[in-house]
């Protein structure tokens, strides 16, 4: 199945799940948002929220910082 994930198009295998997407990208999911077709899934959805052909992934990495 063809899913864009990022802005590009990724070819997965069928009935991925987000949990083993993160895994498969090698993230770290302790700092992750994860967003299917514009609805944020949350983490204790992601082992069970499969991927469907043409979906639309958007993952954003929190990072630390501020004011010194």
């Amino acid at each position: 199945m063809i899913v864009v994930i990022n802005g590009e198009e990724t070819e997965l295998a069928d009935g991925l799940f987000i949990k083993e997407l993160v895994e498969k990208l090698g993230l770290t999911p302790a700092r992750l948002a994860v967003e299917v077709n514009r609805k944020i899934i949350r983490k204790a959805e992601w082992d069970s929220t499969s991927l469907s052909d043409g979906d639309k992934v958007e993952i954003v990495h929190f990072v630390g910082g501020g004011l010194i």
